[in-house]
């Protein structure tokens, strides 16, 4: 018997390009033709929105699209992001606090979610359900309710959705993905990520808008969002990275990211079960979340183990690495490097581990993936303003095609950061039940 997951992504897969689903008739009008220009609403105006600007800018012409409307509980953040407005696309755009007025407006096509970890779900929801289409930051959900209610309610719909995961659409990881595919690397039973920084990620003692902001200038229990009340406190509002109430840190962040990517490079789903474990071990300041963290997990039925690793008190070692019979790929970098290598795999192979070594036969040397038309050799890191992604959701919201990172992905990759969340503040193994879309804590039967 199938799961409810397995038939909806499978129905989704195969109807999402038709749009088949039907619609109330108001949302008709906001399907941009092939030459219609396409209105775009921030909600959320804070760090990451100003990505989200600069990713406008880069397809303004080319995607004709236009930043109409900016919408912000804080005064400050709202004001901040529609004078960015005028000053990258020279026009004034309208200005909302609550996002239900934003959403009323009938000339508004899509929005772009830059808010709170704990708030992207349940702001998905409303989105779609209003008729726009979406770009919704990573990671989609953190609690498993959440991410059902965001699952389901896109898959009712006909909306065109494009998580935040911008590296599924970089060139050279979606080459990454061809060459996995073609079998080169033989067969795989291993991906590894160790990304890395020093420094107390997430955690500025001299954040001015810590000092600046005010509970009357905001609204605080629209902010919590249904999570525990607690008295107003702006260093929450701006750092819920490292409070657990509102999100996982290291998990919600980089490992959506870097399970994402798994996923995408291999063709796979949620995994079967997860460990975790790390802890508060560089900087032991107001953070509840761990600074050094390490989850490890398994994909029975392809038979393959995957690691996911990162610690805020040492920068070295950072890469990922895919493991098969044949051979290995490996990126020299953390998050989105696009420098990639692939080492055939030889005798003595020890011997033969540094990139571009030119002391070894040509046939054995790593080597690099390269894409006509970029860069001979690729940085070991790139911004994550992603012109190819922001351009992949325009394209698609005039198609109606699937995105690169469409719900499932971000589905995906919310269980799995569930998962290793819940893991790792349990201190135990957790296993998925597909059959019940369900946490458990033994195997499923």
């Amino acid at each position: 018997m199938k799961s409810r997951l397995e038939i909806n992504r499978r129905q989704f897969l195969g109807a999402a390009s038709s749009a088949a689903v039907a619609m109330p008739a108001a949302s008709y009008r906001r399907v941009p033709g092939a030459n219609d220009r396409i209105n775009i609403g921030l909600l959320g105006c804070g760090s990451r929105s100003a990505g989200h600007r600069r990713m406008a800018k880069m397809v303004e012409k080319e995607g004709n699209i236009r930043i109409s409307d900016v919408c912000d509980i804080w005064t400050v953040n709202r004001n901040r992001a529609a004078e960015d407005v005028k000053r990258k696309f020279g026009y004034e755009p309208r200005r909302f606090k609550y996002s239900e007025e934003m959403l009323a407006r009938s000339d508004l096509d899509a929005v772009m979610i830059a808010t709170g970890d704990h708030q992207h779900a349940k702001l998905l929801v409303e989105v779609v359900k209003a008729g726009k289409d979406c770009y919704c930051e990573k990671p989609m959900a953190n609690t498993l309710e959440d991410a059902k209610a965001a699952r389901d309610a896109v898959l009712a719909s006909d909306r065109v959705v494009q998580m935040g995961s911008q590296w599924v659409s970089c060139p050279y990881h979606r080459k990454v993905r061809e060459i996995v595919r073609s079998g080169k690397l033989g067969q795989i039973t291993r991906l590894e990520q160790s990304w890395n920084y020093n420094g107390p990620r997430w955690h500025d003692p001299k954040d001015p808008d810590i000092a600046m902001i005010r509970e009357q200038d905001t609204d605080w229990k629209r902010w919590l969002l249904g999570r525990p009340w607690r008295p107003f406190d702006p260093r929450v509002y701006f750092e819920f990275r490292i409070f657990k109430d509102f999100s996982g840190g290291i998990t919600d962040q980089w490992m959506s990211h870097g399970v994402g990517l798994c996923q995408f490079f291999l063709d796979l789903g949620i995994p079967d079960d997860m460990v975790a474990n790390g802890g508060i071990f560089a900087w032991n300041d107001v953070r509840e979340n761990p600074d050094t963290f390490q989850a490890v997990a398994t994909f029975q039925k392809e038979g393959i183990l995957y690691s996911f690793s990162t610690m805020f008190g040492n920068s070295h070692g950072d890469h990922t690495s895919i493991h098969g019979k044949k051979g290995t790929l490996y990126a020299v970098g953390g998050e989105g490097s696009p420098q990639w290598w692939f080492k055939a795999e030889m005798p003595s192979r020890w011997r033969h581990n540094r990139p571009g070594d030119q002391t070894l036969p040509e046939t054995l040397a790593p080597q690099l993936v390269t894409i006509p038309g970029h860069p001979e050799i690729p940085p070991t890191d790139q911004s994550d303003d992603s012109y190819p992604h922001m351009m992949n959701w325009v394209e698609c919201m005039r198609t109606r095609k699937q995105t690169h990172g469409h719900i499932m992905t971000g589905f995906n990759h919310s269980v799995a950061i569930i998962m290793a969340t819940i893991a790792y503040r349990q201190g135990k193994k957790v296993y998925w039940d597909r059959k019940r879309e369900q946490i458990v804590d033994r195997p499923p039967a």
